[in-house]
């Protein structure tokens, strides 16, 4: 069974965003299955929907890291079960 996570990441366009978040996930064993992103007038944003299924650390160490290092580059990191994603968002 695949335990889904959706991460956001939002801010001011710079050089190796998606490298750095992409370069964690993988260290940790994190399978991306969709990816979107966009720049919009020099304003970065990604969503991503990712498998925690065999990453070594549990969602909420996971969720930690991935904003700590959001903080670092300078952008917003959210982590968000997707059944959490899913309920918050329902119109």
């Amino acid at each position: 069974m695949e335990d889904k996570v959706i991460i956001t990441v939002v801010g001011k366009d710079t050089v190796g965003i998606i490298a750095r978040i992409c370069t964690y996930l993988a260290a940790n064993s994190v399978n991306i299955l969709d990816i979107s992103q966009t720049i919009v007038q020099g304003y970065f944003n990604m969503m991503m929907i990712v498998d925690i299924e065999k990453a070594g650390k549990s969602f909420g160490e996971l969720q930690k890291d991935i904003e700590k290092l959001g903080n670092e580059i300078g952008v917003q990191v959210k982590a968000q079960k997707e059944e959490i994603f899913e309920k918050m968002h329902r119109i």
